[in-house]
């Protein structure tokens, strides 16, 4: 007989707690095979794919695309072993059987072969197989009175509380008066906290009656419609005739204008972002400070690398390069504070974030020891992590760690801007776009290619004579990139 294992949600690592199910890879009755991703998961930090360590067939999913889950809830059921007809699970697929076989040959006297998983946890984090070819299996139609009968339609479990549920239905169990309140994510605590929400009164959706995010926004939802719905009551007229459409030509254009507006959930990527920005704003007593250069002799430097053959150097990575230089300079601006302990800490390595906008929102990837990379490695690096952010497919370590952000929104046209700082780093330089300008050059008026540098700091881990100091630096290795050569 098979032995139904139960796969759940399993530690995605860097303090996060729940995850969003964006796409199904299987569905039931599928044979997968060990570390076949079966699960496309979103989290606050990036989009993943999750691999299953059984293999055999799927005989339930939990939860709908759409659904929140927190790490621990059960993702879905695998039969591992011999089915009901005496096959092995997954038998006939040509894949996904090497977990099966394994469990039945250990099988002795008559007991349930031990299934074991292969332990890895997420791609990207050393799983050992590739994925293989999925196949439905479907159980073989006994006979009747000499015919065959057409299968039974295999059913999917899904969680209470999912949207299968009737629209606007929120299942569960309430809080009880004492004890601890059934939630274990802290952005969940966070958020009821902020507005203001008791969560012994909600009823959680998930399992044992666990609250989830889902649930503090229904119950914000429905206490907002409340309070909307009292206010108009209160302050509408008593209608006493039908009103005419004459008569109403103005609310009928303010309610037809209320029903376009579009609400769109701070939720995923986008809501981290949201949560990160307006942390920054709030805790870093942040200043900005900006020259323009003349980046006409960094170009030409450019395009003299890249005509000696090799691969190609990007502007980006040449940036980069200058950064790391003037933090070696600076060292105060590779930093972060601790409010806790009260103290600045700073940081001997640079691992430099940089700003990407993908379809998904902005995220900021993280060039590890970028301090010894030369520009051809920088190129490379900043080329991978920016396909993978387009993708979707960085892992949390490669979005997370940063102590300096290189922030290069001339890309979208723009000459200037004042970046918050991504905390909890403490400095981002931001680079505009370079730009044919009239400059004076050796005394004359000439066109040259101009760009506009900005520094971005927290004046608490140092004062305006550091950062300017800094950014005094890099704008002289942009107009001279031999001083780069001299100082290093």
């Amino acid at each position: 007989m098979a032995q139904v294992l139960e796969f759940k949600l399993p530690d995605l690592g860097e303090g996060l707690t729940e995850a969003e199910i964006v796409r199904w890879l299987v569905e039931v009755g599928d044979v997968v095979a060990v570390d076949q991703p079966v699960v496309e998961v979103e989290t606050a930090k990036a989009m993943v794919e999750v691999p299953c360590p059984y293999g055999g067939v799927v005989t339930a999913r939990f939860g709908a695309e759409g659904t929140e889950l927190p790490v621990g809830a059960p993702l879905l059921t695998v039969a591992v072993g011999e089915t009901a007809d005496g096959r092995p699970a997954g038998d006939g697929s040509g894949a996904g059987t090497a977990a099966a076989d394994g469990a039945r040959d250990g099988a002795s006297g008559g007991r349930e072969p031990a299934a074991e998983g292969s332990g890895n946890v997420l791609v990207g984090y050393g799983t050992s197989q590739a994925p293989a070819r999925r196949r439905r299996v479907r159980p073989a139609a006994p006979a009747v009175n000499g015919r065959s009968r057409a299968p039974e339609p295999v059913r999917e479990t899904r969680l209470a509380g999912t949207p299968q549920a009737a629209p606007g239905a929120r299942t569960g169990r309430t809080a009880p008066a004492d004890g601890p309140v059934p939630v274990i994510s802290p952005l969940v605590r966070r958020l009821a906290r902020e507005n203001g929400l008791d969560l012994r009164k909600l009823a959680g959706s998930g399992p044992d009656g666990l609250i989830l995010r889902a649930d503090v926004e229904h119950a914000l939802r429905a206490a907002g419609t409340q309070d909307r719905t009292e206010t108009t009551a209160a302050t509408a007229p008593a209608a006493t005739t039908p009103a005419t459409p004459a008569a109403t030509g103005g609310s009928a254009r303010s309610t037809a204008g209320a029903a376009s507006v579009t609400r769109v959930p701070l939720k995923g990527i986008r809501g981290a972002v949201a949560d990160k920005l307006s942390r920054s704003r709030t805790e870093i007593p942040d200043a900005t400070c900006w020259v323009d250069a003349d980046a006409t002799e960094l170009m030409r430097t450019r395009a003299a690398m890249n005509a000696a053959g090799g691969p190609k150097i990007s502007v980006l990575a040449l940036l980069a390069r200058i950064c790391t230089a003037a933090l070696a300079r600076f060292p105060e601006l590779n930093a972060s504070v601790d409010t806790g302990a009260r103290e600045i800490v700073r940081y001997a390595d640079v691992h430099l974030g940089f700003a990407a906008q993908t379809e998904r929102g902005l995220v900021v990837p993280v060039v590890r020891d970028a301090h010894t990379r030369d520009a051809e490695s920088l190129t490379a690096e900043f080329a991978r992590l920016t396909e993978a952010a387009r993708a979707g497919t960085l892992t949390p370590g490669e979005l997370t760690g940063g102590t300096f952000t290189l922030n290069n929104y001339g890309v979208f046209g723009v000459d200037g801007s004042t970046p918050i700082i991504n905390h909890p780093e403490a400095a981002m330089l931001g680079v505009g776009r370079i730009v044919p300008k009239p400059w004076v050059h050796e005394g004359e008026l000439a066109v040259r290619q101009v760009v506009q540098l900005s520094l971005t700091f927290d004046h608490r881990v140092c004062d305006g004579g550091t950062a300017g100091g800094f950014l005094r630096y890099v704008a002289d290795c942009v107009e001279q990139p031999a001083v780069l050569l001299r100082t290093v």
